[in-house]
């Protein structure tokens, strides 16, 4: 690749501010903050959304002492009330979500490793191009391209994992 077609290439990829103006090197590599943390709160509203709802069999809407007194005062007469079949059918089911939550916390954290593997190869590829093109070090350019191929099987593999585990986790799902 010549440096015209990556100076052009890299033109395409640049993120834009809200002025239109590309952004600096730094978020090149990291993504704009504020999108890491916008993205990081929205996983995290999810899952804990998903963990209260598999709970309870009710959405969340309450935080707080106010929920926690209110899911005491519902479970505090229910247990009285259940006949003793239902109470081991309760307790067989209680495994299955609980392997369900931390199945769906594996997943996330497969996630996050993909997601750190796309950086890493992006890196990677705007560094074989730094040494191959401006610095002429033919002796690097075998072996960051051995780096690189490496990093691209293991983006290869963890992706067949994560559409894996998605399965098993969509298997766990009693309601989907």
């Amino acid at each position: 690749m010549t440096r015209q077609a990556f100076d052009q290439k890299r033109e395409q990829l640049l993120f834009r501010d809200t002025a239109g103006r590309a952004l600096r090197i730094v978020y090149n590599l990291m993504g704009d903050p504020r999108n890491v943390a916008h993205a990081k709160k929205v996983v995290q509203e999810k899952h804990h959304k998903h963990k209260g709802s598999a709970r309870d069999g009710a959405p969340v809407s309450q935080s707080g002492k106010k929920a926690q007194l209110a899911k005491k005062e519902q479970t505090v007469p229910e247990e009285h009330s259940l006949p003793r079949t239902d109470e081991v059918a309760k307790t067989a089911q209680q495994p299955d979500v609980a392997k369900l939550e931390k199945s769906l916390a594996v997943l996330s954290k497969l996630k996050e490793l993909e997601f750190h593997s796309r950086g890493n190869i992006e890196k990677l590829a705007e560094l074989s191009l730094t040494i191959e093109e401006e610095l002429k070090q033919k002796a690097f350019a075998e072996a960051i391209g051995a780096v690189y191929s490496a990093q691209d099987a293991f983006q290869s593999k963890i992706l067949a994992l994560i559409e894996a585990y998605e399965a098993e986790c969509a298997r766990l799902n009693p309601t989907g």
